[in-house]
């Protein structure tokens, strides 16, 4: 097997069973490892430490298949996937789900790995070198293993071009419909599983979407950064007197009109708005428009800590606007995806926004990721998806 040995004091963090290893960790490359090849990965001292997937063209240099000395094969694979199908079985939470995600990457064991499953259709991303060299056993596996009868990949993320990797989407096994109509919470979606963000659907917000409707009864509500109108249709279901929905994308809100439609929900209680989202705050704040609920969940301003300082601008803005249209004793979800914003970060950039909006607020409740998408504890990375419900005095 072709290896890499790390310079010395660089295994630290490998010890303590964090998958990724970065480029500047490395001492020497033995052999001619390929793109995914997987290869060995010694300590300074010639200690076996790790299999790991091999891709030069990344800053993740490797990444750790498994700690032990065994075959990364068909049947590794087979091993991981039930696992992570049975875990989720175990879930009270997940119960009779006809939508979850069935492989979360590195907390599953299985490094830049995605799979959500959307009634017969599973939606898979490779988002490694690792990943991609073994899509079709894992495909293969899947349809074995979860029973489903389609597969098809979204491997079109940014990410990909961090991975020096082109970006791939398209039928993987055995072409399924395009749009999927999916329940959630007694909610209907319509998901566009090759066009729609992602893998076509949030499914981390599942849980949120219904607590956050919870607050929206009887209530005015903005939702920014709406998408297919995930939190709208909540909070409509739940008795939302009138809820404005915003989004840069034309075509995603026209997926959020259709969601209305399949749910026969009354037209004139929603109202969709085409537009930049700090514009469109900003407009509300000149023309003194106020609402009880506020939801933010943007996009990903902070993929990498690097971009931290700047995304955290972004997000005190939105913020601060925000607080600024509540109501007295009004609600605000605020969310943030970025894997370089950590919760405290997030908590303090927030904090800040209310202070400069003069406002006093309270943190009322802390939102994750729903527990189809856990995080393992060597790997707090995949605890990318933090939420706030503050309130704002009366």
């Amino acid at each position: 097997m072709n290896a890499i040995t790390l310079k010395p004091e660089r295994d630290k963090s490998l010890r303590r069973r964090h998958p990724w290893i970065f480029s500047g960790a490395v001492a020497r490359v033995s052999g001619k490892p390929k793109v995914g090849e997987t290869i060995a990965v010694y300590s300074a001292r010639n200690e076996f430490l790790a299999s790991a997937a091999y891709n030069p063209h990344s800053q993740i240099v490797a990444r750790v298949w498994s700690w032990g000395e065994e075959a990364i094969d068909a049947e590794f694979f087979r091993r991981r996937l039930a696992r992570a199908l049975t875990q989720r079985a175990a879930l009270p939470t997940l119960c009779g789900l006809e939508s979850v995600r069935l492989v979360h990457g590195e907390s599953d064991g299985l490094p830049g790995l995605v799979v959500d499953r959307y009634r017969d259709t599973l939606v898979m991303q490779a988002h490694s070198a690792g990943a991609q060299q073994w899509k079709g056993v894992i495909a293969d596996l899947l349809l074995e293993l979860a029973g489903a009868a389609h597969i098809y990949e979204r491997s079109d993320a940014d990410v990909m071009e961090l991975e020096g990797l082109p970006p791939i989407s398209g039928v993987l096994r055995n072409a399924p419909p395009q749009h999927i109509d999916i329940s959630e919470h007694g909610v209907s979606y319509r998901i566009d599983i090759a066009r729609g963000h992602k893998t076509g659907f949030y499914l981390d917000q599942r849980d949120n979407r219904a607590r956050v409707a919870q607050y929206a009864a009887g209530k005015t509500m903005l939702n920014c950064f709406c998408y297919s109108g995930g939190f709208t249709l909540a909070a409509l279901a739940a008795g939302a007197q009138a809820v404005v929905s915003v989004d840069a994308s034309a075509a995603a809100l026209a997926l959020a009109r259709d969601n209305m439609q399949l749910n026969d929900f009354p037209q004139e209680r929603a109202e969709w708005l085409e537009g930049d989202v700090f514009q469109v705050l900003r407009g509300y704040r000149d023309t003194g428009r106020r609402f009880d609920v506020i939801v933010l969940d943007p996009p990903k301003f902070a993929p990498t800590p690097a971009s931290a300082e700047r995304a955290a601008r972004g997000y005190k803005d939105i913020n601060w606007l925000a607080f600024k249209l509540l109501n007295p004793g009004g609600v605000l979800a605020t969310f943030s995806c970025s894997g370089g914003i950590n919760a405290d970060l997030f908590q303090k950039i927030v904090a800040g926004a209310a202070l400069d909006a003069d406002v006093d607020a309270q943190i009322v409740e802390r939102l994750h990721a729903a527990a189809d998408h856990p995080v393992a504890l060597n790997f707090p990375e995949g605890e990318y998806l933090k939420g706030l419900i503050c309130r704002v005095a009366g």
